[in-house]
């Protein structure tokens, strides 16, 4: 007699959530992607039946259009009786929204929703942990070499690392300079962007030592962030005004 209990979420999950897909992983622009066409592979392996579609938008658009300009790509994966759905805005290669976007970018939009839709089944889900929080950017820390009386060390491509054990070297919290230029230029403009980095540096040229600095880069985490995923170029030319005034710094 045919077995014709009905398949679980829980039973799907169990099963996909448990698959390897670390070696299937890329990343660009700080976030990680898994292929398409790998996780529909996997799904197809244990659930030949399972089915996808992508919502229309008004007029046959394949996107769903907001008042802005920009967009959304909607998608449902079925297995079965079971269904999941995931939308994903229309993004650039920086990872940015974009208005009236053309068909290359909502198609790779379409197949990066599609694998989300997966991991909503438990496919590579732990790949996305973290996606919706803002990025550290203490990686993005200039190394503070211990010699300092290497000369040309400001101009050589110095190793980007983590700093730990940071102590601070005031009570006083550092100020953040760009409090007033969020409500007034817009955050994440380039206007902001140019703003913040002639205050960072101002604030930066007071800092007495290393550990001073470290700190302060510390304190200004989100903004950095920030700067280095809307204005990458902005972002390496104050890592190298830093590097410079870094090496002059006492090491306490």
């Amino acid at each position: 007699m045919a077995d014709n209990k009905e398949l679980t979420y829980k039973e799907v999950w169990d099963k996909l959530s448990k698959i390897d897909c670390s070696d299937k992983v890329e990343k660009k622009m700080k976030l990680s992607y898994l292929s398409w066409a790998w996780a529909w592979g996997i799904l197809q392996e244990h659930y030949p039946q399972a089915q996808y579609l992508f919502y229309q938008g008004d007029d046959d658009v394949p996107y769903v259009k907001y008042p802005d300009g920009t967009g959304e790509v909607r998608c449902r994966v079925s297995i079965d009786n079971l269904t999941r759905e995931m939308t994903l805005c229309v993004m650039d290669f920086k990872n940015n929204a974009v208005k009236n976007p053309n068909s290359s970018q909502v198609n790779n939009s379409k197949m990066r929703c599609l694998t989300k839709c997966l991991a909503m089944f438990g496919l590579g889900h732990y790949i996305y942990a973290g996606e919706d929080l803002p990025e550290d950017v203490d990686d993005d820390m200039p190394e503070l070499d211990d010699d300092e009386s290497k000369e040309d060390s400001v101009e050589k491509d110095v190793p980007i690392t983590e700093l730990s054990n940071v102590v601070e070297e005031t009570s006083k919290p550092v100020q953040t300079p760009t409090e007033d230029v969020e409500a007034d230029k817009g955050y994440g403009t380039e206007d902001w962007a140019e703003l913040f980095i002639k205050g960072f540096l101002e604030l930066a040229t007071l800092q007495k030592t290393k550990d001073a600095m470290t700190s302060y880069y510390k304190t200004n985490t989100k903004h950095l962030a920030t700067l280095r995923d809307n204005f990458p170029k902005m972002k390496a030319d104050l890592d190298s005004e830093l590097k410079k005034i870094v090496s002059k710094l006492e090491e306490k």
